[in-house]
């Protein structure tokens, strides 16, 4: 999360936000944001916002993540927001969603797979 500059900006149970202020490095060859950091913070989101339902002693991995890209993301700010949609003892079903400024840019879903302490 650091790495690319990303910070929580909202935590609460099940639900979790997060802002990246976007530079050059952000972006691919035609100026948009990288495919790769719109899936990044999609994951992000979605598995902090499991990690919000387990105890503190136990972890959480991504199973699988679908991201569907609606718009190029063209602008200053990216705004991640991710949300449990069924919490499970195992699994959990997350969904995402990037904005670019005010533009909703790609929706994801994934499943969390929980993981118990040895």
């Amino acid at each position: 999360m650091h790495l690319i500059g990303a910070d929580l900006t909202v935590i609460t149970p099940g639900r979790v936000e997060a802002e990246l202020m976007m530079g050059e490095q952000h972006q691919q060859q035609r100026g948009f944001a990288h495919g790769g950091l719109i899936a990044t913070m999609a994951d992000l989101v979605a598995g902090f916002a499991g990690v919000t339902l387990i105890p503190d002693d136990h972890g959480l991995v991504t199973s699988d993540l679908k991201v569907s890209y609606l718009h190029p993301g063209v602008g200053q700010k990216l705004k991640a927001i991710g949300w449990v949609l069924k919490a499970g003892r195992r699994l959990q079903f997350c969904e995402a969603e990037v904005w670019c400024d005010d533009l909703l840019i790609a929706k994801a879903s994934g499943t969390m797979v929980v993981i118990e302490p040895a």
